[in-house]
C-alpha cells in the first residue's frame, strides 16, 4: 500500500548557502533568498515547519535597483508619537551606515508575517562588505547571476 510521506521536525537537514548580491537586482534576490529560508526548493517542504535553510548574502551594498527605485522607493516608520511617521528612500539607505537592511526587509515582505516566520528569518545572515564569519559551516556557493540572465544588472 503506498503511504504519505509526512516529514517531522527530526527528519530536517539544514544546509548553508552563500549568495553575492553585487550586481543582482533587489526583487529576484529577495524572491530566491525567501524560497531557500522556507525550504521550497527541498522535495520535503512541509509549509507548517521550518525546514529551510541558512542564508548568507555578502555585498548587500552592492544591490541593484531597476528604473527609478533609488529615488522613488520609499520605506516608512513610524516612532511612536504622534505625527511620527518618517520616510527615507531606498538611495539614501543604501548609501547610509547599514545598507544590508533594503534586503532584510524585502525577504521579510515574503515571508509569512507570523511565529513561523520570524523563526525563518532569524536563518538570514547579511553582510555590506565580502567578508562573513560563517566560514567553519562550509556554505555552499549559490550563484543567482547565472540562474537568468535578467537576475544581473550591469552598470548603466
Amino acid at each position: 500500500m503506498n503511504e504519505t510521506y509526512a516529514t517531522k521536525a527530526s527528519d530536517i537537514e539544514r544546509k548553508w548557502y552563500v549568495l553575492d548580491a553585487e550586481g543582482v537586482v533587489l526583487g529576484r534576490l529577495a524572491a530566491e533568498v525567501s524560497k531557500l529560508l522556507r525550504g521550497k526548493h527541498k522535495p520535503s517542504y512541509s509549509p507548517n515547519l521550518d525546514c529551510g535553510d541558512y542564508v548568507i548574502v555578502i555585498n548587500a551594498d552592492k544591490v541593484k535597483l531597476t528604473g527609478k527605485k533609488l529615488t522613488d522607493k520609499k520605506y516608512y516608520k513610524h516612532t511612536g508619537w504622534i505625527g511620527g511617521i518618517k520616510e527615507t528612500t531606498a538611495g539614501k539607505i543604501l548609501s547610509s551606515r547599514f545598507p544590508e537592511r533594503v534586503i532584510i526587509k524585502a525577504v521579510e515582505r515574503m515571508i509569512t508575517r507570523n511565529p513561523l516566520g520570524r523563526q525563518q528569518m532569524t536563518k538570514l545572515k547579511v553582510y555590506a562588505g565580502s567578508e562573513h564569519p560563517h566560514t567553519a559551516q562550509n556554505p555552499e556557493v549559490f550563484d543567482i547571476a547565472a540562474k537568468n540572465e535578467k537576475n544581473k544588472r550591469s552598470e548603466l
